[in-house]
């Protein structure tokens, strides 16, 4: 064979080695940060949460977070155990919006309505590994994804990181977006499920929860805002003040699924959203963020679940606190917009204090 012909082979297996090399799939992994006693494992599968190791006010070591032994078990998982879920989080009416006078019709997967991004939403696909750093003082990993354009009927392709990093006895995590070619939606939330008894210590009816938001944004029985904001005084809703769960959740139907409007709105500085105290273990959790709601969630509909070491989880086994933009915000102009147009950035802040109190 001449040397040219030889040459151009090379410079042809090359550029197809390269190209497939730089174009394969990211293996799913696990991945921990830890600081003294205070422990985080992840997965790249939907950039989720496996475990939060925290002492009590004993300093009894124990697991705080609901979910499974093996990774495959995620990717079967329905209840969206630790995820990062979007493209845009909570509830879409319809599984359609109009975006510049574009009519998009989105993947529905619950009844007529899209949830979590659709059957293929950011839980369900690989993150790579942009940055993992387990050593110092604040240890961190960052995950990334990008989302092509009409993944799952949305405009625009879309850069996303997220960040989780220990702190002293905090856990930061910072979910980042940017639109390459085209307005869209972004409404990004993570989706653990606490209980800070510890995972297998029963329900969380008993915790006592604290509530930075005077409204919330009713829904209908498909669990769709009506684009009403209503006050929370005088409801089941109120937790304007400490209260235990098991004190209102009887005066529902099923228990707590609601996004509450956060007073102060939607910001660049930290406020409170929301403080959870398990008085048995002593376990305090503070939730500070950026966004202007929070989608509180008491696990209505687990049932006969098996987590990690065998246990069965029942409902409200865990609860769950989503910082995010107002559901379904594209098809109520009244709510805070979430949409971000080409070159501009979504920044979405939480911060997750953890302490312990004697009583």
């Amino acid at each position: 064979m001449p040397k040219t012909s030889r040459l151009l082979c090379f410079v042809i297996f090359a550029i197809w080695f390269f190209a497939n090399v730089s174009e394969s799939k990211p293996e799913v992994g696990i991945y921990e940060l830890k600081r003294g006693d205070f422990s985080l494992k992840l997965t790249n599968w939907g950039a989720s949460i496996i475990s939060l190791v925290l002492p009590d006010k004993y300093g009894k070591l124990a697991d705080v977070v609901l979910g499974y032994d093996s990774v495959k078990d995620y990717m079967n998982d329905t209840t969206y155990f630790g995820a990062t879920v979007g493209r845009v989080a909570n509830r879409i009416g319809g599984a359609r919006f109009t975006l510049n006078g574009t009519l998009y019709k989105l993947d529905a997967n619950e009844g007529k309505n899209t949830l979590h991004g659709g059957t293929r939403g950011f839980s369900d696909v690989i993150w790579k590994v942009k940055k993992y750093h387990n050593e110092g003082h604040s240890p961190y990993i960052t995950f990334s994804y990008h989302s092509f354009d009409g993944e799952e009927g949305f405009p625009g392709a879309l850069l996303v990181t997220v960040t989780y990093a220990l702190v002293g006895q905090s856990m930061a995590i910072i979910m980042k977006a940017k639109a390459q070619n085209k307005a869209t939606p972004v409404n990004l939330a993570h989706h653990t499920y606490w209980n800070l008894g510890g995972h297998n210590s029963g329900d969380i009816l008993s915790n006592e929860i604290q509530i930075f938001g005077s409204h919330t944004t009713p829904v209908d029985k498909q669990l769709i805002p009506t684009g009403k904001i209503a006050p929370v005084k005088g409801t089941p809703y109120d937790f304007l003040q400490p209260a235990p769960i098991s004190s209102k959740i009887m005066q529902l139907p099923n228990g707590y699924d609601i996004n509450y409007c956060l007073d102060g709105g939607a910001s660049k500085e930290f406020k409170t959203a929301a403080i959870v105290h398990d008085k048995k273990s002593g376990r305090v959790m503070e939730l500070l963020t950026n966004q202007p709601g929070v989608q509180f969630y008491t696990g209505n509909y687990i049932n006969d679940l098996k987590g990690k070491g065998g246990f069965v989880y029942q409902a409200h086994a865990g609860l769950c606190l989503e910082t995010q933009g107002f559901p379904d915000s594209v098809n109520h102009p009244n709510f805070p917009s979430q949409i971000v147009t080409h070159g501009k950035k979504y920044v979405h802040r939480m911060l997750f204090k953890f302490s312990t109190k004697a009583a």
